[in-house]
């Protein structure tokens, strides 16, 4: 979970919205965090009692929910697959001077190798995990070379100067908004962690995978503060290459291309599986050709990204309309778990309703004004 909210759009989101609210953008990211715990335990918890898939639990509460259900993670994982095909132009950009619509659409057949070769696919896994690793290393030297206010860091975390709810939109959507929560806790079902003998690792994989995610955007929210807070001036084609560049110097900016490059293509890949995988259940032939769907898939991503361009743009709005889809799937969750027939004698903590049921209201609020503000921005 935490490995698929840490991708392209997620250093391109960090980036931007610091810069754009610099020290408050702390209080946006403190915010997210309680919205992203309060939904993804409820949501985790619900798959693991009832030992079943999102899509079959809609399904036996009201038939043809699921299928909705599954739509809507469809779509969202499909724009945010479009905006992995942007970050894998961003990447290559960076590395080579590329045109990022050629590194995308180069991009696009090297995923589709790698989902076909599955030794290839494997490879460059574990290649990405090393990279993770190293771009967090990189990130935190970053952090400290770039010497950002903390203190003003801190205080504005709670006590912002400005608020974006757009940004917090996105960041929700982001972490744990369309398939990426999903994904995590259908992963626990596959490993056969499930039943409520179960729930204290659940509640703290659900927690523990928040906090890793947080923790990074916090390194790189205070890496770009810095940056910004000594006037370095931002490309606004590829903000986040820009901090590394200006705090790493050539080196650390040709490194982050191969990084970004790394996570997004693995994204690439992973995005469409995990998105098909909603659509399996329904039919046998959806399973039988879901290597063609999900080639499909692939290829559609990046023929809209070289139609439509705009990488930055399309990395931000993939999230924002992520984050819609969550007070959904949360809602229907939620309903889940009070569901007899579903959890039998399984009582859900009254606290987790309450915290989910704010975080369904706050997020339902917080979509209307991100909707208003797109319909006259």
């Amino acid at each position: 979970m935490a490995t698929s909210a840490i991708g392209p759009g997620f250093l391109t989101q960090t980036t931007v919205f610091t810069q754009q609210l610099l020290a408050s953008f702390g209080f946006v990211i403190l915010i997210s965090v309680l919205l992203d715990i309060g939904a993804q335990m409820n949501i985790w918890r619900v798959l693991a009692v009832t030992e079943k898939h999102a899509q079959d639990i809609a399904n036996e509460m009201l038939p043809g929910l699921g299928y909705f259900i599954a739509a809507l993670i469809v779509l969202g994982g499909l724009a945010f697959n479009i905006g992995n095909v942007a970050g894998c132009g961003l990447g290559l950009n960076v590395l080579t001077g590329m045109d990022t619509i050629y590194g995308a659409i180069l991009s696009g057949i090297i995923a589709l190798f790698i989902f076909w070769m599955k030794e290839a696919g494997n490879a460059i896994d574990r290649f990405s995990k090393i990279l993770g690793v190293l771009i967090f290393l990189l990130t935190l030297y970053v952090a400290f070379s770039s010497q950002p206010p903390v203190g003003e860091a801190l205080y504005r975390s709670v006590v912002p100067e400005k608020i974006s709810v757009v940004a917090i939109v996105t960041l929700v959507g982001g972490t744990v908004g369309g398939y990426i929560c999903f994904a995590g806790g259908h992963r626990l079902l596959d490993a056969g962690i499930k039943g409520v003998d179960a729930l204290p690792q659940v509640t703290r994989s659900s927690v523990t995978g928040i906090l890793v995610t947080a923790f990074m955007r916090v390194v790189l929210f205070l890496a770009a503060l810095g940056v910004v807070m000594k006037g370095g001036l931002l490309d606004p084609g590829n903000p986040p290459a820009s901090v590394f560049k200006l705090a790493a110097g050539e080196l650390g900016y040709r490194f982050f291309g191969v990084v970004m490059w790394a996570a997004a293509i693995t994204s690439v890949v992973g995005a469409s599986y995990t998105s098909v995988s909603f659509l399996k259940t329904f039919h046998p032939w959806i399973d039988k050709n879901s290597r063609w769907i999900i080639t499909g898939m692939i290829l559609f991503s990046t023929v809209v990204f070289a139609i439509v361009g705009r990488p930055v743009k399309i990395l931000l709005t993939a999230a924002a309309l992520n984050g819609l889809v969550l007070p959904i799937t949360l809602t229907v969750m939620l309903l889940a778990a009070r569901n007899i027939k579903l959890v039998g004698t399984y009582r859900h903590p009254m606290v987790l309703q309450v915290a989910g049921w704010i975080v369904v209201i706050v997020m339902c609020g917080m979509s209307y004004l991100t909707i208003a503000n797109w319909v006259h921005g």
